[in-house]
């Protein structure tokens, strides 16, 4: 189905211009000024941007002053950007979110659905309207658009329960809506026949299973195969939305629940603080919403309820049967699962957001005569009521409700202070993806500060031209890296008599917090006699040190597990190590679970309060041989996290790794490890 292609023109407009601009440069210039000075303006006087950019649209289109003209390109980019906010939306609610959700999702969906559909289809019944005409009006304010979506985002409360609930309350509503449209349209042409429930009903199922089975299998498939190529990734990510899109409405859906469900699907990959989720943002919120706010804004004429007095009527029980069931769907809601009445507001400001599905629904019932002008001139009063209410209300409750609570131990975080200058050693361009993104990810969380390192050796000769050209490429890459993740960086370039003492003394020189290395798994003859640049840099470093072995892209993370011994268990530093395996966790939208390991002459169980471990992180406790017994455990997808013990014996205290790691890291070749190594004080 097609977005927008009708408007309604039942009035003559009260334009300025004789004719709206048609030179492409000149109405790209009139829009870009519009993004550009409505937000700010409208932020000055304390409202949402999102309005400001909605009325811009009122005052430059057809029905203001006929500045710019609605045409197919303006409809054609206010249609990409609905996608692209329903799959922003759909790239912050993940399934295990969800799933966590179900219940609260499933109760606020029907809520919001059935009532609706109740109290619109009796408000409308006394007003003339047909039972046909009556539902489908009703099945519209059912449905609602995410318009202030951008708002939580900025606030962030994405992840809240609140959010998360009414995310999935709209893909239900928004689903049942538009099935109650398709059946009313069958209807209305004496086609509602036993042919069309066997066909909608499995295959929208099918649809959905395919679309969240389908797309991370082939998402992995693409990012290993070509993750190196930033580019590709981005163009994948954009044929995925459009094509799952573009095959809803083959099944008779609308195109805006599969680009829900495409964001569903791929946030497993995207890491939150990845370069590529920063480059989907801002193309999205810096380009393509703008363009369908202001397309949304273009559509409403604001003299319709003027010039139509019956249209007063009509309009005013449209937006009261809207507000009036839409509230009461959220309240009821907020009272049965115990939200606060900031989290009720959120709840309501989101759903009562009329525009796309609705624009949609009038559309094709006007196309069929199944309604009349006044009704589109009402439903568009409503959308230009609800769309200004709707960023109002999230601004001024949103800030109110409170944010996700990160979980913290009993002993004061130092991650954040780990993660302020954080180095990185970068020599190999088949490991650097994965060791930078890494990095990016803690540095970018704290507001630190990214800093790639490449180290040419010093061995009493002329540097060469190839080498000194390898070395700018190497640290380009990283820069563009990090600017693409819009993280503070500083390459650094040096020439040191060895790799070790120059990692070592920049550490020192531009005050490092952590340093990350890259590790194959394994050492060789050579390392193992006269030792390798990790244990030398782990026997001189002032700073803690992360140790990575990455056999897959980092996205790829399903579960953090954390194992450790009792003796780790109770170093001081423990604590911190359970800071990091969480906040991987979090920002890499895995589960994260604790695995400890007692000897065989170890009887006492050690209680999670004690070794500060929070009561939502899996903890088991198991009895046996460390390698053997974790060996068991580890599955395919996993980022075991291990402490390097490199003191407890006189022989290994030069190693970097240890003799458990190489174990394991021997035993499962395909296994992604990260190794952390705290300085020997």
């Amino acid at each position: 189905m097609q977005y927008f292609q009708f408007i309604p023109r039942c009035l003559d407009t009260f334009a300025l211009f004789p004719a709206p601009i048609t030179d492409p440069v000149a109405v790209f210039l009139v829009i870009l000024t519009i993004m550009l000075l409505a937000p700010l303006l409208f932020e000055r006087l304390r409202l949402p941007g999102i309005v400001g950019l909605i009325l811009a649209g009122v005052i430059v289109g057809p029905n203001g002053l006929g500045l710019l003209e609605r045409d197919s390109n303006i409809i054609l980019l206010g249609t990409v950007g609905l996608l692209f906010l329903m799959f922003m939306a759909g790239l912050e609610t993940s399934l295990d979110d969800l799933k966590d959700n179900g219940d609260k999702a499933l109760i606020f969906g029907l809520a919001t659905f059935i009532l609706p559909m109740i109290i619109g289809t009796l408000a409308m019944r006394p007003l003339g309207y047909g039972w046909l005409a009556a539902i489908l009006v009703a099945s519209c304010f059912a449905s609602h658009t995410l318009l202030a979506l951008p708002i939580l985002s900025k606030q962030g409360i994405m992840k809240t329960p609140v959010v998360t609930a009414t995310l999935g309350g709209t893909l239900i509503t928004n689903v049942l809506a538009l099935l109650v449209l398709a059946v009313v349209v069958k209807a209305h042409g004496g086609n509602l026949t036993l042919s069309f429930w066997l066909f909608i009903i499995p295959a929208l199922a099918i649809y959905t299973f395919a679309t969240l089975w389908g797309i991370p299998k082939l998402g992995r498939w693409f990012f290993l195969r070509f993750g190196h190529n930033e580019e590709a990734e981005f163009i994948f990510v954009l044929a995925t939305l459009f094509v799952a899109s573009y095959l809803a409405s083959l099944i008779e859906i609308e195109p805006i629940i599969g680009a829900f469900l495409a964001g569903i699907a791929l946030t497993p990959l995207i890491p939150q603080l990845s370069p590529l989720m920063n480059r989907i943002q801002f193309i999205g919120n810096t380009l393509f919403v703008p363009f369908f706010l202001i397309s949304v804004g273009m559509l409403i004429d604001p003299l319709i309820l003027i010039r139509e007095p019956k249209s007063i009527l009509v309009a005013g029980v449209m937006i009261g049967a809207e507000v009036v069931s839409k509230f009461i769907a959220a309240w009821g809601t907020a009272r049965f699962l115990g939200f606060r009445f900031p989290d009720t507001m959120v709840m309501f400001g989101l759903s009562v957001a009329q525009a796309a599905s609705t624009l949609a629904a009038i559309t094709v019932a006007y196309s069929i005569n199944l309604v009349d002008q006044l009704t589109v001139n009402g439903i568009i009063a409503m959308i230009l009521v609800t769309c200004i209410a709707s960023p109002w209300l999230i601004e001024q409750w949103g800030r109110k409700v409170q944010p996700p609570i990160k979980k913290q131990s009993h002993q004061p975080s130092k991650t954040s202070s780990l993660t302020h200058r954080v180095l990185v050693p970068v020599a190999n361009p088949n490991t650097e993806n994965n060791l930078l993104n890494l990095a990016l990810i803690l540095a970018k969380a704290s507001g630190g500060t990214l800093l790639p390192l490449h180290v040419l050796f010093d061995q009493l000769e002329p540097i060469s031209q190839n080498s000194i050209t390898e070395q700018t490429r190497l640290l380009n890459t990283a820069e563009d890296l990090a600017h693409a993740a819009n993280t503070k960086v500083e390459t650094i370039g040096r020439v040191d008599d060895g790799i070790e003492k120059g990692i070592v003394r920049t550490a020192i020189e531009k005050n490092a917090s952590l340093i990350i290395c890259g590790w194959k798994g394994y050492s060789t003859y050579q390392e193992n006699f006269f030792g390798s640049i990790l244990d030398h840099v782990a026997q001189r470093s002032p700073v803690p040190m992360l140790i990575t072995r990455f056999t897959q892209p980092i996205a790829y993370t399903t579960r953090v597990l954390l194992a450790t011994t009792k003796q780790q268990a109770m170093a001081a530093e423990f604590p911190q190590m359970i800071q990091m395996a969480r906040f991987l966790a979090t920002e890499l939208k895995a589960n994260l679970e604790v695995i400890l390991v007692f000897g065989k002459q170890q009887h006492a169980v050690l209680e999670p309060q004690g070794l500060n471990i929070d009561s939502d992180i899996t903890l088991k406790q198991l009895r046996g041989n460390f390698i053997k017994t974790v060996s068991e455990q580890l599955s395919k997808d996993d980022l075991l996290l291990l402490r390097v013990s490199t003191d407890s014996n006189p022989i290994l205290k030069r190693k970097a790794v240890g003799a458990v790691p190489s174990a394991i890291a021997s035993a499962h070749p395909d296994l992604s490890m990260v190794l952390v190594h705290f300085p020997i004080n």
